[in-house]
């Protein structure tokens, strides 16, 4: 693939549509601000959501977003969650929990977006709890139809290396959200997480049915309000979203017209795992699937 260099707050790519970007704030209803940027181009084809995975930060999928642009997407919005990154440490940290992400952060996101393009159609794709927040959010019916990579139920026992998972989160990770306040990037599990949000996590993965039980999270009945269609990608070598992670999570779709792909390492040429999609590398071998679904409505075959 080539290397791309252009100015700043432009992008110059031997592509369809040139592309600009701007950073831009996002208020949710409760008050929280979170960062985004804000891709747009002179295409005409749906805008795009994207909302991240958890202790991921919007910059790991700007390759991807502008590659959209460049594909004719009017506009693409990226943003973070509250409490991740810097925001881990922030004054209001303390108060965060992992279900405002789907709560309040992505119908935030959408409104910014929907602002920005007006009466245009929009499309969204969630990186594993990207997922999750759609279905929490109340507001789906505002998307045309919504792409979930890697979306999966994260009981611990439902992955390819249970123990490291068990032992990681709850063993190592929760003591240091108690000592710290949040987890660090350096613990390995991503960048920093707010330590409300990370136990929240945490407590969620221990669960046979992960949040769909937790009666602080009653907003999982929302998940049954879904009824747009639906692509899940799964990830052959995902040793979180295994077959049946993917699966425990999609049947609470219970409305949703869902069509489901599986992507092996053999289709990229290479591994690919739970983080792999969004690689600038994978433009050419996988991102097709995404890109004919959100742009221009096909279904896969």
């Amino acid at each position: 693939m080539p290397t791309f260099t252009h100015p700043p707050g432009t992008t110059a790519h031997a592509a369809f549509f040139p592309v600009s970007q701007r950073e831009v704030s996002i208020e949710t209803a409760d008050g929280v601000m979170l960062p985004a940027t804000l891709f747009t181009g002179e295409g005409r084809k749906p805008a795009v959501l994207i909302s991240e995975a958890a202790a991921v930060e919007r910059r790991f999928y700007r390759a991807f977003a502008i590659h959209l642009v460049e594909q004719g997407a009017s506009a693409v919005l990226t943003y973070d969650y509250r409490g991740v990154g810097a925001a881990a440490k922030g004054p209001k940290a303390g108060e965060f929990r992992m279900k405002h992400w789907g709560v309040h952060d992505l119908p935030a996101a959408l409104a910014t977006l929907e602002a920005e393009v007006g009466d245009g159609p929009i499309v969204g794709v969630g990186h594993s709890f990207g997922g999750v927040a759609l279905g929490l959010s109340g507001v789906s019916e505002r998307f045309e139809r919504y792409c979930m990579v890697a979306s999966l139920n994260g009981y611990f026992r439902n992955t390819a290396e249970p123990l490291t998972v068990y032992a990681r989160m709850a063993i190592a990770g929760v003591p240091t959200t108690w000592l710290l306040g949040h987890i660090p990037a350096a613990a390995g599990l991503g960048t920093a997480l707010a330590g409300p949000i990370f136990r929240d996590w945490t407590r969620w993965c221990r669960n046979r049915d992960f949040l769909f039980e937790d009666a602080s999270v009653p907003e999982s009945q929302r998940f049954a309000d879904v009824r747009l269609p639906l692509l899940s990608i799964g990830i052959g070598d995902d040793r979180w979203g295994t077959p049946k992670a993917v699966a425990e999570l999609l049947k609470h779709f219970s409305n949703a017209e869902i069509d489901e792909v599986w992507l092996r390492p053999e289709d990229a040429g290479d591994e690919i795992g739970h983080m792999g999609f969004f690689r600038r590398e994978m433009r050419g071998p996988l991102w097709p699937v995404a890109t004919d679904f959100l742009l221009d409505g096909r279904r896969p075959s």
